[in-house]
């Protein structure tokens, strides 16, 4: 999902809430925090922040919402509001309430490498992500940066991409043997 520039709620700055907003404002979402008890602290770059409880209405306009609270009756009413106001929501530790699950993510550059369980196990999800980022080349930022600047001269000179083999070039970059063309 692209969330920059999007209007995002995180209910409750937990442990895991506030883990939650801080990959959410690293993503580039405008967050916005509620919760009455704050468990550490508030993550860098929230858009508000708002220490009270949740009261109905406060899901309205946001794109998403994560539900952090770890009170049940909460999260019952959240779930409500959301599925009123077409919200996309995230109930944390509760994946069949869920709409979207938050997945294990490895960043090199423009390379994303995401892992997700579909919250069976996070924790799983997390070890496959490290294992899978262990064997990745170092290289990685590089290569797509430079298979991007090519595409975009593909595309400068009236080309389409759809048909080039990359695989070739792909592994010539990998290789570390030319960098620039």
């Amino acid at each position: 999902m692209k969330l920059t520039d999007r209007d995002v709620l995180v209910i409750g700055a937990g442990r895991i809430g506030t883990g939650k907003a801080g990959l959410l404002v690293e993503a580039g979402a405008r967050v916005t925090m509620i919760a009455l008890d704050v468990v550490g602290e508030l993550p860098g770059g929230l858009a508000t922040f708002s220490q009270r409880e949740y009261r109905d209405g406060d899901l309205r306009g946001y794109a998403l919402v994560v539900s952090a609270t770890g009170d049940a009756t909460v999260n019952d009413r959240i779930v409500d509001e959301a599925r009123r106001e077409n919200v996309w929501l995230n109930v944390v530790d509760d994946p069949a309430r869920s709409d979207f699950y938050f997945t294990a993510v490895h960043r090199d550059g423009d390379v994303v490498v995401s892992v997700s369980t579909e919250g069976a196990s996070p924790a799983l999800a997390q070890e496959l992500r490290s294992m899978i980022a262990d064997r990745l080349p170092d290289n990685l930022a590089d290569v797509a940066s430079q298979l991007r600047h090519e595409r975009e001269e593909f595309h400068a000179n009236g080309a389409s991409t759809e048909g080039v083999d990359w695989r070739p070039r792909i592994h010539e970059l990998l290789s570390g043997t030319e960098l620039s063309r």
